[in-house]
């Protein structure tokens, strides 16, 4: 069974690179350009984990982090936080969420795979 992975993200080129490189890497790519829909999305079909981009509107990335963890309470599937922000690998620290992740912009195909790998191996 192939393994669903949404992608979270507000910047159309990046998003479209993200699920050419993912259906390489065997998956289902769920391509979603902002918070808010993806919450309803995941909500009603939870994916095996979520490519998420932090900086974003109207819902930041951390705020759909955060609603999916408490209001949804779905806090089993994983997140890989997408960024180029130097300050997310700090606040990752404070979560202390072992079902969180990170990718720093720009990310290869290695790189994509070894995150990936990592949550769903």
């Amino acid at each position: 069974m192939i393994r669903k992975i949404v992608v979270i993200e507000d910047d159309q080129p990046i998003l479209d690179l993200m699920g050419i490189l993912l259906k390489k890497l065997g998956y289902e790519p769920v391509l979603i350009a902002n918070g808010l829909d993806a919450l309803t999305s995941v909500r009603a079909d939870p994916p095996a984990l979520i490519l998420l981009d932090i900086m974003m509107s109207p819902l930041s990335g951390w705020e759909f982090l955060e609603r999916l963890r408490t209001e949804y309470n779905l806090r089993e599937i994983p997140v890989i936080l997408f960024t180029a922000s130097p300050t997310v690998p700090e606040r990752m620290k404070q979560l202390n969420d072992p079902r969180l992740g990170i990718l720093q912009k720009p990310v290869t195909f290695d790189e994509l795979r070894t995150a990936l790998a990592q949550f769903l191996d």
